[in-house]
């Protein structure tokens, strides 16, 4: 059976799927030869960089589940997850449900194959559910009936944005995401963001990573400096360490310790409305 029987009706596998790649730096299967062949390609551009892609990746993961694990630890039991990505280990609804059981998650994907793996894995799950959405419109996800029925969003609620606000390569509308998602928050919700940096990479380098990602379902991918990724947590109180390379950040992490920023990789941190 070749890749394009396997593949759900609507996806092309000789285009490469953000989602997919990221699947692939985890060590999952749920990819195809060209998501693996637009991955392997960011890990040597990464090695060349003197970064490992993978490493960064498993600490992103890492750091997910740290931000979801010290969220429910304060009693925020509702969790929407945008861009949510193909499930692997340790996903929201279980790291919530183990510090917090009844906690009810929301995960919203535009990639139809992370919907069916999504929807099989929690067929029997009724605090969680998956729905399409697009993270331009915010709006449109936190309005959803499916979301609204599922969740009270007059009470706290954490939003994860965690490695995809980078897929949006215009700064301009990138900012107005985030502060349209902050701005549905009420208090006592948290946000929690990761994203690119762009370090000290040459524009060389740069031009390499964003010639990769323009071949994907994304069309595109952005580097940000530290100055802007802080910037779209805007009035929210940063918790623990405040926006740190991702490996860094647990949340009793001391505020204003110098972490070592200098090469690329991935800033995170969360913070509390």
């Amino acid at each position: 059976m070749t890749e394009a029987d396997r593949a759900p009706d609507g996806i092309d596998p000789t285009v490469p799927s953000v989602a997919r790649m990221y699947d692939y730096y985890l060590g999952g299967r749920d990819n195809f030869a060209a998501d693996r062949s637009a991955a392997e390609q960011m890990i040597e551009l990464g090695r060349r960089m003197g970064n490992d892609t993978r490493r960064i990746a498993l600490a992103n993961r890492a750091f997910l589940g740290r931000a979801v694990r010290s969220i429910a630890e304060t009693g925020v039991r509702q969790f929407i997850d945008i861009g949510a990505g193909l499930p692997t280990q340790d996903n929201v609804h279980q790291v919530a449900a183990r510090h917090l059981p009844g906690s009810r998650v929301v995960y919203v994907d535009n990639d139809t194959i992370v919907l069916a793996h999504a929807r099989a894995l929690l067929a029997r799950q009724p605090d969680v559910i998956a729905l399409e959405g697009d993270l331009r419109d915010p709006d449109a996800i936190f309005d959803d009936p499916l979301v609204t029925g599922h969740l009270d969003l007059s009470e706290p609620y954490a939003v994860l944005m965690v490695a995809v606000l980078h897929f949006v390569t215009d700064d301009a509308e990138a900012a107005r995401i985030v502060a349209r998602v902050r701005k549905r928050l009420p208090p006592g919700s948290y946000l929690v963001l990761s994203h690119l940096y762009a370090g000290d990479v040459t524009e060389e380098e740069v031009r390499a990573g964003q010639q990769v990602y323009a071949a994907t379902d994304s069309g595109g991918l952005a580097r940000r400096g530290y100055d802007t990724i802080a910037s779209y947590f805007g009035e929210l109180e940063l918790v623990g360490p405040g926006v740190v390379p991702v490996a860094d950040w647990t949340p009793d992490g001391p505020p204003g310790k110098a972490y070592n920023l200098v090469r690329s990789g991935i800033l995170a941190g969360v913070a509390r409305a």
